[in-house]
Protein backbone atom coordinates (compact mmCIF):
# COMPACT_ATOMS: atom_id res chain seq x y z
CA UNK A 1 0.00 0.00 0.00
CA UNK A 2 2.82 2.10 0.63
CA UNK A 3 4.48 1.74 -3.26
CA UNK A 4 6.25 3.60 -4.33
CA UNK A 5 7.92 4.22 -0.98
CA UNK A 6 9.15 7.86 0.14
CA UNK A 7 11.17 10.12 -2.32
CA UNK A 8 13.29 12.44 -1.15
CA UNK A 9 12.20 16.29 -1.62
CA UNK A 10 15.80 17.08 -3.28
CA UNK A 11 18.72 15.58 -4.84
CA UNK A 12 20.94 13.38 -2.55
CA UNK A 13 23.34 11.18 -2.51
CA UNK A 14 22.58 7.48 -1.44
CA UNK A 15 25.62 6.11 0.76
CA UNK A 16 24.12 3.36 2.76
CA UNK A 17 21.39 3.93 4.97
CA UNK A 18 22.12 7.64 4.73
CA UNK A 19 20.89 10.44 1.89
CA UNK A 20 23.32 13.25 2.17
CA UNK A 21 23.06 16.36 0.51
CA UNK A 22 23.68 15.99 -2.93
CA UNK A 23 24.72 20.24 -3.29
CA UNK A 24 26.77 19.99 -0.28
CA UNK A 25 28.93 17.01 -2.03
CA UNK A 26 29.28 17.79 -5.51
CA UNK A 27 29.64 21.14 -7.24
CA UNK A 28 26.49 21.84 -9.53
CA UNK A 29 28.71 21.51 -12.63
CA UNK A 30 29.10 18.21 -11.64
CA UNK A 31 25.55 17.06 -11.68
CA UNK A 32 26.48 14.81 -14.76
CA UNK A 33 28.65 11.91 -14.47
CA UNK A 34 30.26 11.01 -17.12
CA UNK A 35 31.36 7.97 -15.80
CA UNK A 36 27.81 6.55 -14.99
CA UNK A 37 24.50 6.30 -16.74
CA UNK A 38 21.22 8.61 -16.17
CA UNK A 39 18.25 6.35 -15.30
CA UNK A 40 14.83 7.99 -15.10
CA UNK A 41 12.63 6.75 -12.31
CA UNK A 42 9.07 6.52 -12.03
CA UNK A 43 8.26 4.39 -9.63
CA UNK A 44 10.21 3.20 -6.71
CA UNK A 45 13.42 2.88 -7.88
CA UNK A 46 13.23 7.28 -6.39
CA UNK A 47 13.16 5.55 -3.18
CA UNK A 48 16.38 5.29 -1.01
CA UNK A 49 14.95 2.54 0.98
CA UNK A 50 14.30 0.43 -2.41
CA UNK A 51 17.65 1.26 -4.04
CA UNK A 52 18.81 0.21 -0.72
CA UNK A 53 17.43 -3.04 -0.44
CA UNK A 54 18.19 -3.88 -4.00
CA UNK A 55 21.91 -3.29 -3.66
CA UNK A 56 22.15 -4.96 -0.57
CA UNK A 57 20.26 -7.74 -2.04
CA UNK A 58 24.08 -8.09 -4.26
CA UNK A 59 26.49 -7.14 -1.50
CA UNK A 60 26.83 -3.73 -3.44
CA UNK A 61 27.54 -0.44 -0.85
CA UNK A 62 28.71 2.11 -3.37
CA UNK A 63 27.19 5.37 -3.70
CA UNK A 64 24.13 6.45 -5.92
CA UNK A 65 23.64 10.24 -6.94
CA UNK A 66 19.85 11.06 -7.26
CA UNK A 67 19.02 14.34 -9.06
CA UNK A 68 15.90 15.90 -9.31
CA UNK A 69 15.59 16.85 -12.44
CA UNK A 70 12.40 18.85 -14.89
CA UNK A 71 11.13 16.49 -17.19
CA UNK A 72 9.14 17.22 -20.20
CA UNK A 73 7.30 14.66 -22.60
CA UNK A 74 7.18 11.60 -19.83
CA UNK A 75 4.30 11.10 -17.29
CA UNK A 76 4.09 8.68 -14.81
CA UNK A 77 1.49 5.91 -16.04
CA UNK A 78 0.08 2.34 -14.39
CA UNK A 79 1.95 -0.84 -15.77
CA UNK A 80 -0.64 -3.53 -16.75
CA UNK A 81 0.81 -6.20 -14.76
CA UNK A 82 0.77 -6.82 -10.80
CA UNK A 83 3.84 -7.30 -9.47
CA UNK A 84 5.09 -10.57 -7.22
CA UNK A 85 4.61 -8.27 -4.59
CA UNK A 86 1.46 -7.46 -4.75
CA UNK A 87 1.51 -3.94 -5.78
CA UNK A 88 0.63 -2.50 -9.23
CA UNK A 89 3.47 -0.51 -10.29
CA UNK A 90 4.37 2.61 -12.22
CA UNK A 91 6.10 2.49 -16.01
CA UNK A 92 6.54 5.51 -17.79
CA UNK A 93 4.22 6.93 -20.83
CA UNK A 94 4.83 9.23 -23.78
CA UNK A 95 3.28 12.79 -22.59
CA UNK A 96 4.39 15.29 -25.21
CA UNK A 97 4.49 18.86 -23.03
CA UNK A 98 3.44 17.30 -19.63
CA UNK A 99 6.41 18.90 -17.42
CA UNK A 100 6.85 16.74 -13.86
CA UNK A 101 9.79 16.97 -11.17
CA UNK A 102 11.28 13.31 -11.49
CA UNK A 103 14.09 11.63 -10.50
CA UNK A 104 17.43 10.63 -12.39
CA UNK A 105 19.98 7.97 -10.83
CA UNK A 106 22.88 8.00 -11.95
CA UNK A 107 24.64 4.57 -11.52
CA UNK A 108 27.50 3.13 -12.31
CA UNK A 109 27.85 -0.67 -14.57
CA UNK A 110 27.27 -2.77 -11.54
CA UNK A 111 24.39 -0.48 -10.33
CA UNK A 112 22.92 -0.79 -13.45
CA UNK A 113 23.05 -4.46 -13.90
CA UNK A 114 21.80 -4.73 -10.51
CA UNK A 115 18.47 -2.24 -11.20
CA UNK A 116 18.13 -4.32 -15.03
CA UNK A 117 18.05 -7.65 -13.08
CA UNK A 118 15.17 -5.90 -10.06
CA UNK A 119 13.37 -4.94 -13.64
CA UNK A 120 13.28 -8.07 -15.60
CA UNK A 121 15.33 -7.04 -18.16
CA UNK A 122 17.72 -10.19 -18.62
CA UNK A 123 14.98 -12.22 -19.41
CA UNK A 124 12.38 -13.25 -22.23
CA UNK A 125 9.46 -12.91 -20.00
CA UNK A 126 10.50 -10.22 -17.78
CA UNK A 127 8.06 -6.75 -17.09
CA UNK A 128 10.64 -3.93 -18.44
CA UNK A 129 12.75 -3.16 -20.90
CA UNK A 130 15.77 -0.47 -20.65
CA UNK A 131 14.97 1.93 -23.47
CA UNK A 132 16.86 5.13 -24.32
CA UNK A 133 14.73 8.40 -24.49
CA UNK A 134 16.82 10.56 -26.82
CA UNK A 135 16.67 14.79 -26.45
CA UNK A 136 14.52 16.65 -27.79
CA UNK A 137 11.51 14.19 -27.97
CA UNK A 138 12.41 14.01 -23.74
CA UNK A 139 13.98 17.01 -21.88
CA UNK A 140 15.61 16.49 -18.77
CA UNK A 141 17.28 19.68 -17.24
CA UNK A 142 18.87 18.99 -14.48
CA UNK A 143 18.65 21.92 -11.40
CA UNK A 144 21.96 23.66 -12.89
CA UNK A 145 19.98 24.05 -15.74
CA UNK A 146 22.14 21.58 -18.01
CA UNK A 147 19.56 19.44 -20.37
CA UNK A 148 20.86 15.93 -21.11
CA UNK A 149 21.17 14.47 -24.34
CA UNK A 150 19.06 12.27 -23.07
CA UNK A 151 18.11 9.08 -20.55
CA UNK A 152 17.60 5.94 -20.02
CA UNK A 153 14.03 4.27 -18.72
CA UNK A 154 12.54 1.11 -17.94
CA UNK A 155 9.23 1.14 -20.21
CA UNK A 156 7.04 -1.78 -19.65
CA UNK A 157 6.35 -4.74 -21.55
CA UNK A 158 2.71 -5.45 -20.83
CA UNK A 159 2.20 -2.18 -22.17
CA UNK A 160 0.11 0.37 -19.45
CA UNK A 161 -3.63 0.68 -18.08
CA UNK A 162 -5.62 3.66 -19.86
CA UNK A 163 -8.04 6.36 -18.65
CA UNK A 164 -11.45 4.73 -21.03
CA UNK A 165 -10.11 6.98 -23.78
CA UNK A 166 -7.43 4.67 -24.92
CA UNK A 167 -5.12 7.57 -23.28
CA UNK A 168 -2.53 6.41 -20.59
CA UNK A 169 -4.26 6.61 -17.17
CA UNK A 170 -2.08 8.26 -14.48
CA UNK A 171 -0.89 6.79 -11.20
CA UNK A 172 -2.38 8.00 -8.24
CA UNK A 173 -0.56 6.30 -5.99
CA UNK A 174 -1.55 2.66 -4.77
CA UNK A 175 -4.51 2.58 -2.68
CA UNK A 176 -6.79 5.02 -4.58
CA UNK A 177 -5.77 3.30 -7.79
CA UNK A 178 -6.60 -0.16 -6.54
CA UNK A 179 -10.09 0.99 -5.05
CA UNK A 180 -10.78 2.69 -8.62
CA UNK A 181 -9.65 -0.48 -10.14
CA UNK A 182 -11.87 -2.29 -8.07
CA UNK A 183 -14.93 -0.39 -8.32
CA UNK A 184 -14.56 -0.63 -12.52
CA UNK A 185 -14.15 -4.38 -12.48
CA UNK A 186 -16.25 -7.12 -11.51
CA UNK A 187 -13.68 -9.03 -12.56
CA UNK A 188 -11.15 -7.80 -10.19
CA UNK A 189 -13.60 -7.80 -7.31
CA UNK A 190 -14.25 -11.20 -8.06
CA UNK A 191 -10.66 -12.24 -7.41
CA UNK A 192 -9.25 -9.99 -5.08
CA UNK A 193 -12.28 -8.42 -3.09
CA UNK A 194 -13.88 -4.96 -3.25
CA UNK A 195 -11.18 -2.34 -1.34
CA UNK A 196 -7.62 -2.27 -1.73
CA UNK A 197 -6.75 -4.25 1.86
CA UNK A 198 -9.03 -7.20 0.55
CA UNK A 199 -7.03 -6.91 -2.76
CA UNK A 200 -3.51 -7.64 -0.41
CA UNK A 201 -5.44 -10.01 2.49
CA UNK A 202 -7.05 -12.14 -0.39
CA UNK A 203 -3.59 -13.77 -1.26
CA UNK A 204 -2.82 -14.48 2.64
CA UNK A 205 -6.42 -15.79 3.05
CA UNK A 206 -5.37 -18.28 -0.15
CA UNK A 207 -2.29 -19.35 1.64
CA UNK A 208 -4.41 -20.89 4.66
CA UNK A 209 -7.41 -22.16 2.71
CA UNK A 210 -5.28 -24.15 0.44
CA UNK A 211 -3.20 -25.37 3.51
CA UNK A 212 0.01 -24.02 2.39
CA UNK A 213 0.54 -22.57 5.62
CA UNK A 214 2.64 -24.27 8.29
CA UNK A 215 4.39 -23.08 11.22
CA UNK A 216 7.86 -21.37 11.70
CA UNK A 217 9.10 -22.94 14.43
CA UNK A 218 9.90 -20.03 16.39
CA UNK A 219 6.67 -18.69 17.86
CA UNK A 220 7.70 -19.66 21.20
CA UNK A 221 9.93 -16.68 21.46
CA UNK A 222 6.99 -14.34 20.23
CA UNK A 223 6.17 -13.71 24.28
CA UNK A 224 10.01 -13.90 25.73
CA UNK A 225 11.73 -11.41 22.94
CA UNK A 226 10.02 -8.80 24.98
CA UNK A 227 11.75 -9.39 27.67
CA UNK A 228 15.37 -9.35 26.33
CA UNK A 229 18.59 -11.09 27.61
CA UNK A 230 21.11 -9.48 29.61
CA UNK A 231 24.11 -8.47 28.55
CA UNK A 232 22.41 -7.86 24.99
CA UNK A 233 21.23 -4.22 25.43
CA UNK A 234 18.00 -2.74 26.63
CA UNK A 235 15.21 -4.96 27.47
CA UNK A 236 12.00 -4.31 26.69
CA UNK A 237 9.19 -4.47 28.65
CA UNK A 238 6.70 -7.60 28.89
CA UNK A 239 3.29 -7.33 26.90
CA UNK A 240 0.44 -6.31 28.91
CA UNK A 241 -2.21 -8.75 29.74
Amino acid sequence: MRYPGAWPRESGLLDGDRLLPLDQLLPLDRLVREDRVPVLTVGSNASPGQLRYKMDEFGISSPIPMVRARVTGVDVGVSAHVSRMGYVSASPVDAPGTVRELFVIWLDAEQLAVIDSSEGVPLPNGNYDRVWLPSPDVRVELPDGTALPGTHAYVNRHGVLHDGTRAPRGHPGQRPLLTELLLRSRTLRELFGVSADQFSARGTRVFAEERLVTASGLERYVRSRWTGSPGTGLSLPPPLT
